[in-house]
């Protein structure tokens, strides 16, 4: 792998840890990582600052996972391991926004960056992934297991748009970093204490 590969890789880990929840916060005088969820993301920040800063956070933390992949795909185009160099820039997007080293490595758990990085494998997959998400949140309440079942479909729908193996090798990755930062949202599901939307005044972590 060459210094360009491994600089674009280094950038997409520094871009996905910025952490855009605290920054679209910062001016309302609410820490997001002390109240609600405590969590950097989208859902929180919707949470406690509303729906539209909820939406600018949902964006911002989406472009991180898109924009390092489009700009290196351009970058290393004639580089004999570009494939490989882009699936590697998606995944350290994802794992800077989950462990950012500018708030000591604790960030969210990446969904909005997955999401990004699957509109770059498949455009077509994502209103695929998003549907599921928003039906598992309609019929059980809980945002934690639309996101489960929402990210672990993008296999499926690789699979059946006959995506690339590099493409399916890169979606498992971010699905099972997805899956180990829920672990004590899957503890709290299967245990029957997870906290669900529908309920005033429960909050899901």
């Amino acid at each position: 792998m060459n210094s360009t590969g491994i600089f674009c890789i280094l950038l997409s880990y520094l871009v996905g840890a910025i952490p855009f929840g605290l920054v679209v916060s910062r001016g309302s005088g609410i820490d997001i990582r002390t109240q609600g969820s405590r969590n950097i993301g989208a859902t929180n920040v919707a949470r406690l600052l509303g729906k539209k800063m909820g939406v600018l956070t949902l964006f911002l933390d989406l472009l991180k996972g898109y924009v390092p992949m489009l700009l290196t795909a351009f970058l290393v185009q004639d580089t004999p391991r570009r494939d490989l160099i882009v699936a590697l820039c998606g995944a350290a997007a994802v794992l800077g926004h989950m462990f950012p080293v500018y708030l000591r490595f604790q960030g969210g758990k990446g969904v909005a960056t997955a999401l990004g990085t699957f509109l770059y494998l498949a455009p077509l997959a994502v209103p695929g992934c998003l549907l599921v998400f928003m039906a598992t949140v309609r019929l059980s309440g809980f945002v934690s297991l639309g996101s489960l079942l929402g990210s672990a479909s993008m296999l499926g729908w690789l699979f059946l748009l006959k995506a690339e193996g590099w493409k399916l090798g890169l979606a498992a990755c971010i699905v099972a970093m997805i899956w180990a930062k829920h672990y004590q949202n899957i503890g709290r599901l299967l245990s029957g204490t997870e906290k669900s939307w529908k309920k005033p005044g429960e909050v899901q972590g």
